[in-house]
């Protein structure tokens, strides 16, 4: 029996029959907002998820805005947690953890390279695409009705569009 370092989320209380285990975002939706916010969404998606965690989990002492804001130490755990609570869920989901891991982590870091290299950043959204996708798994299965959020809002679309803009104004 693998021993579990953080306490699975459980469907024990009202909260969680309403409001999905982990932040639902379509892939699709997770990479465009990504890519348009410089990767600024990445850090968002991390703070919803520490969130989530958070109202699902009382007893855990979390802070979801600074475990966002220092994603980089804190993207394995939760990354961590994602597959131990596929598992308890019996979904066959396997992440690469620690490659996935470190492949954000130094993906994420790249922005510091100098022009036009600092671009290669962009990828770093690749390696949270198989943890989003082990997420909506986990949402679908815990509760097939939730919102998958796959709709672009208003809000999406005006900060897609004045990223896009500074991307080739950039490139110009």
């Amino acid at each position: 029996m693998k021993n579990q370092e953080y306490p699975l989320i459980t469907t024990t209380n009202k909260v969680t029959e309403t409001v999905p285990m982990y932040f639902p975002v379509s892939l699709t939706k997770l990479f465009v907002m990504s890519f348009c916010t410089f990767g600024l969404y990445e850090i968002y998606w991390f703070y919803k998820n520490w969130s989530l965690i958070k109202q699902h989990d009382e007893e855990e002492n979390i802070m979801p805005a600074l475990r966002a804001f220092f994603a980089i130490f804190f993207c394995y755990s939760l990354f961590t947690r994602i597959q131990e609570t596929a598992e308890a869920q019996e979904l066959r989901i396997s992440l690469a953890t620690g490659f996935l891991t470190s492949g954000w982590i130094i993906f994420t870091l790249l922005w510091r390279l100098p022009a036009p290299y600092w671009m290669i950043s962009f990828l770093a959204v690749f390696f949270l695409l198989p943890v989003q996708s082990a997420v909506n798994d986990i949402n679908s299965s815990e509760n097939p009705q939730h919102d998958p959020n796959s709709r672009f809002t208003k809000l999406n679309i005006a900060t897609a569009l004045i990223g896009i803009s500074i991307l080739i104004l950039g490139i110009i």
